[in-house]
Parts: C-alpha cells; sequence; structure tokens
C-alpha cells in the first residue's frame, strides 16, 4: 500500500494550492486554448449559436460546413466554463440508454478524419474501467444497465479482480468491475477551441464576450438576435449556452427546469509509470492525459448550491434528489445570495446576467480533491508522488431526467434549444452537435429525438 505520508503530503499540497488559487483571476490552473473573436458584427447571417462550448462549437461547424452562415456569439471565452474544465472521458459505459445511440455517432465523429478525427482535440481510445465497491449494489447495477443496452451490442462487459489488475496494473485492491475498451477521451481544454477554429475556417464567425441579449420575431418567427454589441439578423437561433439556459429562455417566457451543479477537478504534472486505462473507483478517478499527466477527482462527489430555483423546482427534481443523495453534497452559501440578485428579466436594451458574469468560476471543493488525491494514492500507490499542477471548479447544467433539452421550442419557430447536458456533455458534443444542426436544416435527425424533447416537461407544455 501507499504510505499514510505519501498521500497525506499530495493532499496538503492540494490544500495549499487552492488556498493559493481560490482568488485569482479564470484560468489559475487551466490551460484553455485562446480563440480570437472576429469583428466587425456581422448584419445578417443564417444562424445564430448562443454559447461557444463544446455543443455550440460542434453545431457551428456542421452548419457551416452545408455552406449555412453562422456566427457564434459567447459571453465569455470559447469553451470557457464546463466544456473547458470536465474529465474529458467520451464514454458509453452507463449512459442512459436513450443517450446511447447519439453518444456512438459522437464516437464515430470524434474519430472520424473527415469530422473531427483530424483535428487536435487530443482524442485517443484508452478504455474505461469502473470498479465495483464505489456504491451499495455496483455489480447488480453494472449488470442491469448491460441488460438494458443489449440491444447496442456494446463492447462494456464485466471484468474479474484478476482481469482488473491486468488492466490497471499496480493497484492493492482485488475487485472487478465494468470495463468497455472502445470508451476514451480527448482534452477539454483546446477541444472546443480547435472545432470552433475549424468552423470559422468553413466560413462561421466567432464572437468572444459578446452575450447575446435576447431574440426577436417577426410574425412569430425568429427574425434575428440582439447582442450587447447591437443585432444581428438571422433565421434560426441555437440556445447552447449550458448553465445559462434556464435565465435566457426565462426572458422568453420558457420555463426551463434547469439546475446546476458543482464538479471539482485537479490536474497532475506528467506521472511517469501511471496507468493508461481511465478509472472510476471509491472516491478517487482519473484520466491520463496526452501530456503524461493526470486529470483526478471523485466521479461521485458534486456539491449542490441551495439557491432561489432549488425551491422553484424542487417538484421537478424531488426524485432526482432522492435517489442521487449518495452523491450529491448540499450547501447553503453566498451563491444563494449572487443568484438571487442576477436579473430574471430584462430587455434587450439593458446589461444582462451574461455581461455581469462573463465566466463562471467557482471556487473547487478542496475536501472532494484532498480525499481523491489520498483514496488514489492509498489504492494505486504510484499517485503518492503526483505533483498538482492547478485545480477548478466547474457548475454543470443539469436536468430532472439526466437527459439532455435538443430540439425546437414550438411556439417560436426558428428557436432551437440543445441543453441541460448533465455532466455528459463532453464526450457526447460532436452528436449533439450534428443533431442540432441537422433540425436546424430541417434533414432527417441521425437519432431518435423522443427522449431529449422540451415538451417531457409538464412545466414547459403551456408554452409550447
Amino acid at each position: 500500500m501507499g504510505s499514510a505520508a505519501g498521500y497525506a503530503e499530495a493532499g496538503e499540497r492540494l490544500t495549499a494550492l487552492t488556498a493559493a488559487t481560490g482568488s485569482k483571476s479564470f484560468c489559475d490552473g487551466l490551460l484553455v486554448r485562446p480563440v480570437a473573436g472576429d469583428a466587425p458584427l456581422p448584419k445578417a447571417v443564417d444562424v445564430v449559436v448562443v454559447g461557444a462550448g463544446i455543443v455550440g462549437a460542434s453545431t457551428t461547424w456542421f452548419l457551416a460546413r452545408r455552406g449555412l452562415k453562422v456566427a457564434l456569439c459567447e459571453k465569455g471565452v470559447v469553451g470557457g466554463e464546463q466544456s473547458g474544465r470536465n474529465w474529458g472521458w467520451c464514454r458509453n459505459t452507463l449512459r442512459h440508454p436513450s443517450e446511447i445511440p447519439l453518444m456512438r455517432q459522437a464516437m464515430r465523429d470524434w474519430r472520424d478524419p473527415a469530422v473531427f478525427g483530424g483535428l487536435d482535440t487530443g482524442f485517443r481510445t484508452s478504455g474505461i474501467l469502473y470498479f465495483t465497491g464505489r456504491n451499495r449494489d455496483d455489480e447488480s447495477t453494472y449488470r442491469n444497465w448491460l441488460d438494458s443496452v443489449a440491444e447496442y451490442r456494446l463492447d462494456s462487459r464485466m471484468v474479474t479482480a484478476a482481469e482488473a489488475a491486468r488492466l490497471v496494473p499496480g493497484g492493492t485492491q482485488r475487485i472487478g468491475g465494468l470495463y468497455t475498451a472502445s470508451d476514451g477521451g480527448a482534452e477539454p481544454e483546446r477541444a472546443t477551441g480547435v472545432i470552433a477554429e475549424a468552423a470559422r475556417a468553413a466560413g462561421a464567425t466567432i464572437h468572444a464576450a459578446c452575450a447575446v441579449r435576447t431574440i426577436e420575431t417577426e410574425a412569430g418567427r425568429i427574425s434575428g438576435v440582439v447582442t450587447e454589441r447591437g443585432p444581428i439578423r438571422c433565421r434560426a437561433v441555437l440556445l447552447a449556452a449550458g448553465i445559462w439556459s434556464r435565465l435566457f429562455a426565462g426572458n422568453l417566457g420558457i420555463d426551463l427546469p434547469q439546475l446546476k451543479v458543482m464538479g471539482s477537478v485537479m490536474r497532475t504534472h506528467p506521472l511517469p509509470g501511471g496507468p493508461d486505462v481511465s478509472v472510476a473507483g471509491r472516491r478517487f478517478g482519473w484520466r491520463k492525459r496526452d501530456d503524461g499527466g493526470y486529470i483526478v477527482s471523485q466521479a461521485d462527489a458534486t456539491v449542490f448550491d441551495i439557491v432561489p430555483d432549488s425551491f422553484r423546482l424542487l417538484r421537478d427534481f424531488r426524485p432526482a434528489l432522492a435517489s442521487g443523495l449518495r452523491s450529491l453534497r448540499l450547501r447553503v452559501g453566498r451563491r444563494f445570495i449572487e443568484e438571487a440578485r442576477l436579473a430574471r428579466r430584462w430587455t434587450s436594451d439593458a446589461a444582462t446576467p451574461f455581461e455581469q458574469v462573463r465566466i463562471a468560476d467557482p471556487q473547487p471543493a478542496s475536501w472532494v480533491l484532498k480525499q481523491a488525491a489520498e483514496k488514489v494514492a492509498e489504492a494505486y500507490p504510484v499517485f503518492a508522488g503526483m505533483q498538482i499542477a492547478g485545480c477548478w471548479g466547474a457548475l454543470i447544467d443539469v436536468m430532472p431526467d439526466a437527459l439532455p433539452v435538443i430540439g425546437p421550442v414550438a411556439a417560436i419557430p426558428g428557436l432551437y434549444m440543445a441543453t441541460g447536458f448533465s455532466g455528459h456533455g463532453f464526450g457526447i458534443g460532436p452528436g449533439a452537435g450534428r443533431l442540432a444542426a441537422e433540425l436546424v436544416c430541417g434533414e432527417k435527425p441521425c437519432v431518435d429525438l423522443s427522449a431529449f424533447r422540451l415538451e417531457r416537461f409538464v412545466r414547459t407544455r403551456s408554452f409550447v
């Protein structure tokens, strides 16, 4: 086993780093690829995409490759929030069965040289192993999931303790798990940026630090948007604004039932001799980066801040909260006041919350990462010597059923949504972008839309 001093020291380094970086500006510890914005603002395009995360950037690429004029508008920086802060996993493992067809499409697009396989996203196939013992009844949960997705003929399978040890050598534990050899990952700090730049090379324009305030309509359908820099005429708008989608939609009268949870992540310097397979274990998890370092955190340790919307949407989220209490850490703090102060209604000539908060940059939960540092070094002693290069928090947009909203808004022809990816958005981003582009263009969708429709939520039906 790794010595107590070894993993305690890793935890102390993390605590010191968190204290040192907690009050600093955006990107301490992050390596988000800078993407320059275009000027001036176009007067008219075919489509405006609101939000330059992985889904917005991917949609922009697919639309631009079809020859449409597209403006990608971002209130902050490209990939600056969850799309640049996640673990980088691209997986079929343990996804909801309704997401599997779209995720399979996404994996093809990550790999296809004619799509994103030729870009410097850092995508590689590593395999992902979920150990048993993370939660009670893991083995039955994994087997039930395998039964639920049997029709898709994935390569996911249960592995014994001996096989798990061969896949991920050097551990102190002897337990099996659920393994998918075809799963992998990409590098969040640059994937969104290179996809956005590829979209620009195909003819799109990118407008960073340019918040879209609202939409405009004529005869009941989309005719344009108003940004903080001025209007853009268009015939379609895709709302792919992540955690900000509920506020944007609410200003249009759409009560989108979306909340936020916070994840915490740390990045290590290169660690020679570390395992290649990505792992989710009990209170630790990792992905090997292409620079030889690791992303390390806990797979089931998100913080749920109590905010005003927590009460507004309690009925919608009560089942999810009840079933997820083991992994959610409820917290009451300053975010309640911060969100209470954000405007929920505004006009096109007024500053918006999107201009007040350019980048959501929460301080990571140091206790989550300290525990992960200790547990990973205890289970795999090679991590006892890891040197932590940075740590950060990220707010994740979540829906009551943990499935995204992808599709048209019926009452406003020309308005589409792709949001609420519930922590699954990075890996599925290329597939979601392809699907959104097909919908905007009126093409046959690559997957069945029924599980992703906005209308599945009762509170939205009176509007749509």
